[in-house]
């Protein structure tokens, strides 16, 4: 496949071409999305087209992304992910010229929108502020299949990671304002390895079939609260489709955090039929001792497992009665190749 991929450089003068700015280098190769024919169904077919790798030198790019060419990659060129930031800074609370707010889905830095897309050695940011402050700030929209990331930040504070597709209905009217409103829901997979994931509220959140292996899952204090035995925080929300068997699969993760201890949930249900899944985690004395949360959905919808959890947030005989532990069967039934339904990134 390499003699059939196209290089193009951002910020790396001694290659050619070389752009400025990561828009300029994507606006190169613009895709035709109506000759995507069929492109957008589940899962996605592959496409014989050119893979394009965008090398990106270290620098700080303040620019508002969207990725729509299909068979792409992003890949930082500087020793450490944080060397290659992508930021922007915009929150769900702003008002839009038009008198609405903003709202969550119209906030994110960096959003893929096409198919087969990966990402390596790169920092996805939103710096809006707090959720408490500025309302969801998004990093990354993923609404593609087969997305790959490999050794990223994804750090913001509310909604740092969204996984489409969204619910089929919002809970409020214009809840779904933004680039996905109106897009039939085409379920994605996605997969995140060696990753750092920051935020506060649902900072991993959505409808996607995930991943995530040898992942740090960060939970931030939200800024100029008070330290003390409240909530400040729920690390995931996911909206499975129904009658999917999977939905966020973490494994071999470290959960880690500054806030004080038995302050965080390990999920809760953004809409009822939620899947989530803990393997051989590490989990820190951050997590509350019944670990999940039912929002108000009913129980018997939803499935919330765990195995093998250790660390001190680790605590499987205080576990809320509505999640599980898993038997050896049982999570042996958790591979990558199950999960992500053939599909293994390479």
């Amino acid at each position: 496949m390499e003699n059939n991929t196209q290089h193009l450089y951002v910020n790396m003068p001694e290659h050619t071409p070389c752009f400025e700015t990561i828009g300029a280098a994507l606006a190169s190769v613009p895709w035709d999305c109506e000759k995507e024919e069929g492109g957008k169904s589940f899962p996605a077919p592959v496409l014989s087209i050119p893979n394009v790798i965008i090398h990106i030198g270290p620098g700080v790019y303040r620019e508002k992304l969207v990725v729509e060419r299909p068979c792409l990659t992003l890949k930082g060129e500087g020793a450490r992910r944080e060397d290659v930031v992508l930021v922007y800074g915009e929150g769900a609370g702003e008002i839009m010229p038009d008198g609405n707010k903003r709202g969550t889905f119209r906030t994110a830095s960096v959003r893929i929108d096409a198919h087969d897309f990966t990402a390596e050695h790169l920092t996805f940011r939103n710096d809006a502020g707090f959720g408490h402050t500025v309302g969801q700030a998004l990093a990354l929209y993923v609404d593609a299949d087969r997305c790959y990331f490999n050794d990223c930040a994804l750090i913001a504070s509310q909604d740092t990671l969204f996984t489409a597709p969204l619910p089929p209905k919002e809970v409020e009217p214009g809840g779904f304002r933004g680039p996905g409103q109106t897009k039939p829901r085409i379920l994605g997979r996605h997969c995140y390895r060696n990753c750092y994931i920051q935020g506060d509220i649902d900072f991993i959140f959505g409808g996607g079939i995930c991943w995530f292996e040898d992942c740090v899952i960060f939970s931030k204090m939200p800024g100029d609260m008070e330290p003390g035995g409240k909530t400040y925080g729920y690390i995931t929300a996911a909206s499975t489709p129904e009658g999917e068997k999977y939905g966020y699969v973490l494994k071999n993760c470290k959960l880690e955090s500054d806030c004080a201890p038995h302050t965080i949930y390990l999920g809760r249900p953004w809409r009822e039929f939620a899947k989530t899944v803990y393997l051989h985690c590490e989990m820190g004395s951050h997590i509350k001792p019944e670990g999940w949360h039912d929002w108000g959905k009913p129980h018997g919808h939803f499935y919330y497992g765990e195995y093998d959890s250790y660390g001190p947030g680790a605590d499987p005989g205080s576990r809320a009665d509505f999640s599980h532990q898993l038997t050896d069967a049982e999570a042996a039934e958790y591979t990558i190749e199950n999960v992500l339904g053939g599909w293994t990134p390479e």
